[in-house]
């Protein structure tokens, strides 16, 4: 039962990801902790046309025979959970906030929606953007008092309660970083 309710979170928000174009074809990932262990999505795997298979469940806190086929940004996963209260997580990469954080050190939506839910979205500016301990560090960090933050010209991170609540973050900020970058 369980199986089938957490693969069907994966598959509606992936398919949803997709269809909003907040990742390409083989980009993002996202995942979910239950308990001391995180179910995160296959490297390479389609978001908009998931499998069981591509759902890898990984120990939090310890080595797993498991991590050569979970997402390559695993390690951020596993930081945000481990530094904050997430209880999912999903990276994406919105083109017109991803865009914005190239030019700005901080989003500050000026829609209702965005102004809202967020206030500021933080751009933080790892050396090595893509699946690296630094940015593990970096991007939890801040995500211990921020719902989103955007990693300068790679993505964002979201934390939420459920995949849902994350989702909503990722695609309302996106939504106001398209507003930002008609307004300027």
């Amino acid at each position: 039962m369980l199986e089938d309710v957490l693969f069907n979170a994966f598959k509606n928000t992936g398919r949803d990801i997709f269809l909003r174009g907040l990742i390409s074809s083989h980009a993002g990932n996202m995942s979910v902790r239950i308990g001391d262990k995180i179910h995160i999505t296959k490297k390479t795997s389609m978001l908009g046309r998931l499998k069981p298979t591509d759902i890898i469940e990984l120990e939090l806190d310890k080595d797993d025979p498991n991590l050569p086929l979970a997402s390559s940004e695993t390690v951020v996963h596993k930081a945000i959970y481990i530094h904050t209260n997430a209880l999912a997580v999903i990276h994406a990469h919105p083109p017109y906030a991803t865009l914005l954080s190239m030019i700005q050190e901080e989003l500050i939506p000026r829609d209702s929606e965005g102004s809202f839910l967020f206030k500021k979205v933080p751009v933080v500016t790892p050396e090595n953007t893509i699946a690296s301990e630094e940015s593990a560090n970096i991007v939890s960090e801040c995500l211990k008092n921020h719902k989103i933050v955007l990693v300068r010209g790679h993505g964002s991170f979201a934390r939420g309660d459920t995949l849902e609540e994350a989702h909503m973050f990722t695609s309302s900020l996106e939504s106001s970083a398209f507003f930002l970058h008609y307004i300027k």
